[in-house]
């Protein structure tokens, strides 16, 4: 039996259906779906089965004894054995079923470091149980009949020294990242949920924002004025000019000259020009990345896109660093399959030139080509989002062909009472390979019809006060880039990278915003031990990777490396343990504080009841008890935007696998939550008060007898009980008492989970909670 093995599911269908000389049959071994099929030649029958995993089915751990935080130390981790773990035991069971009986294996998986370390995981099972079938291995970048077919036709020798590389990786980040998260969280006592993530490529990535943010805090913004004349010509057709000195740094001279700006104004010059817009090189995933996030989709959300046009055969493989089509691609056969459909226009264009020349970026690779669309999709074959992708995998392909656009260019020089204003205009004459790819382009700015001596009405002026702008906040397609260029990360995890610090609430927003935790936390990093925080230990160890794959250094002798310069970064911390500890935990706090208390001046900061619920108290408790209710699941963003009617910094809620809610300011979410439950309970029937404890819901001679041992005899006195107090006495629920004082015509507020999605119920200026 002929096994192959492919990294998903859809995959080992796909392929399935492209081997078989007619469709394969779908079966089940232990739990998992796999695709047989039989091929006969000279009378003999070879049949074949393929199997998909899920990505990783075995994963790698320390032993269980490393465990416990509190009783390990951190720094063992470094030399602590690593075990392997399976992730999907009944693929693993599967997998060993069916490596009994194969007599070859092919692996199929993804061709590149992870693929093929998944690909040799898989092989390595097999093997326990199987220890001398043989094997080889394909490689594809599109899963089309054309490409598998011609992978299968050109077998290989499975690349252990990749798949060496892959593991390296592996191992690397799971001791730098499990000892120094380790470290910093018990440094910082935020263990559990709480804990604070530190890694190798996620901490110097960090540090790129929280330096950015730092740039913007110290920027001393300059005034200036710019002074702006709206003209128009004979006809009528107005167009805006600036004074030649854009930016006037003093005021004075500034009104002066606006001043003495007159009613008429002086074609004095035109000049004519031309400029030239080359054609895009061919998408290599950062430039995809950064393409697609030009259009809405974040980094992972593009990739994950990509991942699945990919896997259905409509696009190559989205994970490549080239940006030269390799010879062996035929290019003209892939625009060629677009004479059908929804660009069947720009395809016969490319199609009528002498010749298709493609444009070229400046790094070539031999591992996969560029991506560029597989094969041909309608628009209602995909979802929305999925096309969005796909024709904009298409477009760039057919840019890539197109020749450059041409733009006219005007100049203006003009004189308002000895005065130098300027103007610039620019039309599009030759849209070239913008008609292709339509994504950001430039609007024509047009003038009307002018001669030089023109004479022309200025018909408004205007001085424009401003000032300089600090530095801008990364977008993430632009981080994705930085990234690339400092060595942090591979083509495969950038993307990932980003989407942890959001999901550990470093950072919100986009463009990329850091929260008070990471200045924490990188602020101490960066005092008492840099070297987690710089790019360059990063860099070193994937060029150590990167050998490894290319066969010139062992993965042993690379992790020895990694592990001394992680001892070394033990070293510093160890030297400074104290100074980190007060930092972080110092740095902490500020992260909790929302703003000043109304009531008394002192902090409001995040607090925690005795029962576990958070709340905004006030930092002069039990002097003041001001509060305001939090929700009670989701991490808390405090970000830097300040309600300006109390003063209270606005607040983020971010929870796992949903879009982040922008609370707002606290206590205006508060004050509009009274107001809706007020509007609801005036809508709700009017009861007759009761006339005796027994005459409420709920309420018969037993709980009568706890409520008058409790000292509550009539309903008045149940409404003005304490609800927290009273429901410990008689022992029943919070809720259950408040819902009496309710029906008695009370004044606590009814306990609701719509209180800011689930926050804590507020009593007068104090939470239930915390009563």
């Amino acid at each position: 039996m002929h096994l192959i093995v492919t990294e998903k599911n859809i995959a080992a269908r796909r392929i399935a259906a492209i081997l078989a000389p007619k469709n394969p049959k779908k079966d089940r071994v232990s739990g998992v779906d796999v695709y047989r099929y039989e091929i006969v030649s000279d009378e003999e029958k070879q049949e074949t089965v393929v199997v998909g995993l899920s990505g990783h089915i075995v994963g790698i751990d320390f032993p269980k004894e490393y465990n416990n935080w509190q009783k390990v130390e951190a720094k063992t981790l470094i030399d602590a054995d690593i075990i392997t773990t399976p992730i999907n035991r009944k693929i693993v069971t599967a997998l060993k079923g069916l490596g009994k009986k194969a007599s070859r294996v092919t692996i199929a998986t993804d061709y590149d470091r992870e693929g093929e370390l998944i690909g040799v995981e898989a092989l390595n099972i097999i093997k326990q149980v199987n220890p001398d079938v043989s094997f080889d291995r394909v490689r594809y970048s599109a899963i089309t009949p054309k490409a598998i077919e011609a992978a299968f036709s050109n077998a290989t020798n499975v690349d252990f020294n990749l798949a060496d590389a892959g593991h390296s990786r592996q191992v690397i980040d799971l001791v730098w990242g499990a000892a120094l998260t380790r470290y910093i969280s018990l440094a910082a006592g935020r263990l559990g949920k709480m804990f604070l993530s530190v890694g190798r490529v996620q901490s110097p990535t960090l540090s790129l924002i929280v330096d950015r943010e730092k740039e913007r805090n110290v920027f001393v913004p300059t005034p200036y004025w710019e002074i702006y004349a709206e003209l128009q010509n004979t006809e009528g057709k107005t167009f805006s000019a600036q004074h030649s000195t854009r930016r006037f740094l003093d005021k004075k001279e500034a009104t002066k000259v606006f001043k003495k700006l007159g009613k008429k104004a002086e074609l004095k010059g035109i000049e004519k020009g031309k400029k030239t817009d080359q054609p895009p090189t061919p998408f290599n995933t950062t430039g995809f990345i950064s393409a697609a996030n030009s259009i809405g989709l974040s980094p992972a959300n593009a990739m994950r896109i990509a991942e699945a046009l990919y896997t259905n055969g409509y696009i190559s493989y989205p994970r490549t660093d080239n940006t030269v089509y390799p010879e062996t691609l035929d290019l003209k056969a892939q625009i060629e399959i677009f004479k059908e459909g929804p660009f069947k226009e720009y395809a016969e264009a490319l199609l009528e030139k002498a010749e298709l020349i493609p444009t070229r970026g400046k790094k070539e690779t031999t591992d996969h080509p560029p991506i560029f669309p597989a094969s041909l999709a309608k628009e209602s074959d995909l979802k929305e989002d999925e096309w969005k992708v796909y024709e904009l995998v298409v477009r760039r392909f057919f840019a890539t062909f197109a020749g450059p656009s041409e733009w006219e260019t005007m100049r203006l020089k003009l004189d308002i009472n000895e005065e130098e204003f300027r103007s610039n205009g620019a039309r599009l004459v030759e849209p070239g390979w913008r008609w292709y790819y339509p994504y950001n382009a430039p609007e024509d700015r047009l003038f009307p019809e002018l001669h030089e001596g023109d004479s022309l009405k200025v018909i408004k002026k205007d001085m424009l006060d401003k000032e300089t702008q600090p530095p801008g906040r990364y977008g993430q397609g632009r981080l994705i880039n930085i990234m690339e260029e400092l060595g942090l990360g591979t083509k495969a995890t950038r993307h990932e990278i980003i989407s942890k610090l959001y999901s550990r609430a470093y950072i919100h927003g986009n463009p990329v915003q850091p929260t008070n935790t990471s200045f924490a936390v990188m602020d101490t990093l960066e005092t008492y031990s840099p070297t987690i925080t710089k790019p360059d230990m990063t860099k070193l160890l994937e060029e150590n990777m990167d050998r490894i794959a290319e066969g010139k250094i062992k993965e042993s002798a690379v992790l020895e490396e990694s592990r001394e310069i992680l001892k070394q970064v033990f070293s510093e911390l160890d030297k400074n343990r104290e100074k980190i500890v007060e930092s972080l935990q110092a740095g902490l706090r500020e992260d909790k504080i929302i703003g000043t208390c109304s009531s008394c001046g002192n902090e409001l900061i995040i607090r925690r009841s005795k029962r576990g619920g958070r709340f905004i108290g006030c930092n002069n408790y039990p002097n003041c008890t001001f509060s305001l209710p939090l929700p009670r699941s989701g991490q808390i963003i405090v970000t830097d935007k300040v309600c300006e009617a109390h003063g209270l910094h606005h607040i983020r809620i971010i929870n796992s696998g949903k879009r982040p809610w922008d609370l707002g300011c606290p206590q205006c979410n508060f004050i509009e939550w009274q107001k809706t439950q007020q509007e609801e309970q005036a809508k709700q029937p009017k009861k007759e008060k009761p006339k005796s404890i027994q005459d409420l819901e709920g309420v018969g001679k037993a709980t009568a007898g706890k409520l008058e041992d409790a000292g509550i005899t009539s309903v008045e006195a149940l409404a003005e009980a304490d609800p927290v107090e009273l429901a410990k006495a008689i022992k029943t629920s919070v809720k259950r008492v408040k819902n009496w004082q309710i029906s008695c015509n009370g004044t606590v507020t009814v306990e609701s989970n719509s209180t800011a999605e689930g926050s804590s119920t507020v009593k007068g200026n104090c939470t239930v909670e915390d009563a």
